[in-house]
């Protein structure tokens, strides 16, 4: 399969949503995030969410610089942080801070957002998303001119800018690598193969995957890119459940699967299966060029999958 590389994600549902003090979800969170690190995945992810009813939240740009000073190796990124939650001027300058704290080890992922109810109850106003894709659009012109110029100007229907300098710049050249989330055509024209280093596209079975992939294509082809520039992942599944016999792999699914769920519903969001069965479902998708795979382990804040997946599968597609 040659090298690919797996990133985890820290929703933050992750942690119960209530009865641990807020320093706790913290600690837990750099633990399973060090615990990463030591297996050898390439990157750790948090999402971009400010509230979700009363559920208590940490914020993703500062929870990531505090990871940043408490690791040396593994990449950090945000799945996906909203252009409508900063300017993003202000987030370019976050970016690179992070970037520089972090020795060059961020990932800019990047969206339009989605939660109505959040921006709304924060007074960011929440636009059609026609609109919410031109702020998108031109938020990875304003974060790209950042930084890459010395003095950066930019005149657009959303955003300004007038000799604005963000100093000290990103580690990374020309910029920390951008991934843009969200999988609409319009969204793909005017944000993904113009900008993006690499793509996410949520969950899609692997027949709407292939029909994104076209797409894309086409509109890399109407703007003159090489879509081969951007670098394709996936989430193989929602949730990952890993045993290495099918007798353990029945116990976890009876521990994890909600009593109201059927087993075949639960199956469509949660990808249980052995070692062995997992390197075959990810061949499928490395065959149509993927190589970074997102992860999302069901029993964290638990590491028991986290490190049975390092030692049975990335160990082994690494041979």
């Amino acid at each position: 399969m040659g090298k690919l590389k797996f990133g985890v994600f820290f929703p933050f549902h992750m942690l119960q949503a209530k009865g641990i003090p807020p320093q706790e979800r913290f600690r837990q969170i750099r633990s399973s995030v060090l615990e990463c690190e030591k297996l050898g995945y390439h990157s750790v992810w948090l999402d971009d969410h400010l509230m979700y009813n009363d559920w208590p939240i940490l914020e993703c740009w500062t929870t990531l610089s505090a990871l940043a000073a408490l690791t040396t190796k593994i990449r950090l990124g945000t799945m996906v942080s909203c252009t409508t939650h900063r300017n993003p001027a202000l987030l370019a300058k976050m970016a690179a801070t992070v970037d520089v704290v972090s020795s060059g080890r961020l990932e800019l992922g990047i969206g339009a957002g989605v939660q109505e109810r959040e921006h709304l109850a924060y007074g960011f106003g929440f636009p059609k998303l026609d609109v919410r894709i031109e702020q998108l659009n031109e938020a990875l012109q304003v974060i790209r001119l950042l930084c890459t110029e010395d003095k950066a100007n930019f005149k657009g229907k959303h955003f300004t800018l007038t000799d604005a300098a963000c100093e000290p710049k990103p580690v990374q050249k020309p910029h920390p690598p951008i991934t843009v989330g969200g999988s609409s055509q319009q969204l793909m024209h005017k944000a993904t193969a113009p900008y993006a280093d690499r793509f996410d596209w949520g969950l899609l079975p692997i027949d709407e995957y292939k029909r994104k992939l076209v797409f894309l294509e086409n509109h890399c082809k109407a703007i003159g890119r090489d879509c081969g520039e951007i670098e394709k992942s996936c989430w193989p599944s929602g949730q990952v459940l890993i045993a290495e016999s099918q007798n353990e792999l029945s116990k976890k699914i009876g521990r994890y699967k909600p009593a109201d769920v059927s087993l075949a519903e639960f199956k469509k969001t949660t990808l249980a299966t052995t070692p062995e069965q997992w390197i075959e479902q990810l061949q499928v998708y490395v065959d149509l060029g993927v190589t970074t795979f997102m992860l999302y382990f069901a029993d964290f804040p638990c590491t028991q999958d986290l490190r049975l997946f390092a030692k049975t599968v990335i160990n082994k597609i690494s041979l």
